[in-house]
């Protein structure tokens, strides 16, 4: 069934002349059906760059929302319009201007977790992999606000030593991991190495011998020369960890699921090619202010 299934989405995407991405968190039928696999703003940075005219997200909302905001002209469809991201939903634009309003003047640094609301609320944006940089490159200011992560923004203030006010947002996935779990996966490989990702707790971040995003993930692991690694992030990582490092042995943590990331189906693909739907669309007044804060993070490199 899944190869069948697997047929009829390359015929529709050929039909369709779509693009299909699949967030490195997703279950492994529906990376092994894309075209391309990664981190939300990486995929909707390559999709941008093709001559597709339909992308199909196989991810959460906002992921869905960013590719709209790099490829306006282009139709972006979600096949699970219901998967959310209960961090992103921890901060709302009312929420945001409130806490801009206890921090006069302060500028806004948003993660790329969130919607394209709160992004155009916000003065720039960032992903796991560049908030350093991006916090780096405001200079020294009294306050710079975080939203939503308060572990990412927590990791970024011991990197950079700027004063970071958290939103009190965090991922619940990355909060199952324990450093109880991290340190009883080490007595178990005593060899392995531990990558974890910003967004667990920092009694976890303590433990890693790296902080890794998921693209920094695959890239590291794919160098290292150790033959085991303990990754302390969404357990569908493993998947393309493992294939694209097959002579390593990667350990994960089955506490670690993200409820919304498994919702896609190879069902809802092949539903949401047909039906060129559902569509995620972003008003143009939200996009337009959601975009420069993107742009603003592209131009820093």
């Amino acid at each position: 069934m899944t190869d069948d299934f697997a047929a009829r989405i390359r015929r529709l995407a050929g039909q369709r002349r779509a693009i299909i991405l699949a967030h490195n968190y997703q279950p492994p039928e529906i990376q092994d059906i894309a075209d391309i696999t990664g981190d939300s703003l990486g995929l909707s940075r390559e999709a941008a760059a093709t001559e597709a005219e339909v992308i199909v997200f196989c991810g959460v909302h906002f992921m869905a929302q960013t590719a709209k905001l790099l490829s306006p002209g282009k139709t972006v469809v979600m096949p699970e319009p219901e998967a959310g991201c209960p961090m992103a939903d921890m901060v709302s634009p009312e929420r945001l201007r409130a806490f801009k309003a206890q921090h006069p003047g302060a500028p806004v640094v948003a993660y790329v977790n969130t919607t394209a609301e709160v992004k155009a609320e916000s003065d720039i944006c960032c992903t796991s992999a560049n908030a350093p940089q991006v916090v780096r490159s405001l200079g020294d200011l009294p306050e710079i606000l975080f939203v939503p992560d308060q572990h990412l923004a927590r990791w970024v203030q011991q990197q950079t030593g700027a004063n970071l006010v958290p939103y009190p947002g965090f991922c619940p996935t990355h909060m199952t991991i324990t450093a109880d779990m991290v340190r009883r996966a080490k007595q178990e490989h005593p060899d392995a190495l531990v990558i974890a990702h910003p967004e667990c707790r920092q009694e976890v971040v303590e433990l890693a011998d790296k902080v890794l995003s998921t693209s920094g993930m695959l890239r590291f692991c794919r160098e290292t020369e150790a033959r085991e690694i303990i990754v302390a992030t969404e357990k569908g990582i493993l998947h393309p960890l493992q294939q694209d490092s097959p002579g390593k042995t990667f350990y994960g943590f089955e506490e670690a699921v993200c409820p919304n990331m498994k919702r896609t189906t190879l069902e809802k693909v092949v539903h949401s090619l047909e039906e060129l739907g559902p569509e995620v669309t972003v008003s143009e007044d939200i996009a337009a202010r959601a975009r420069q804060a993107v742009q603003r993070m592209v131009e820093i490199g």
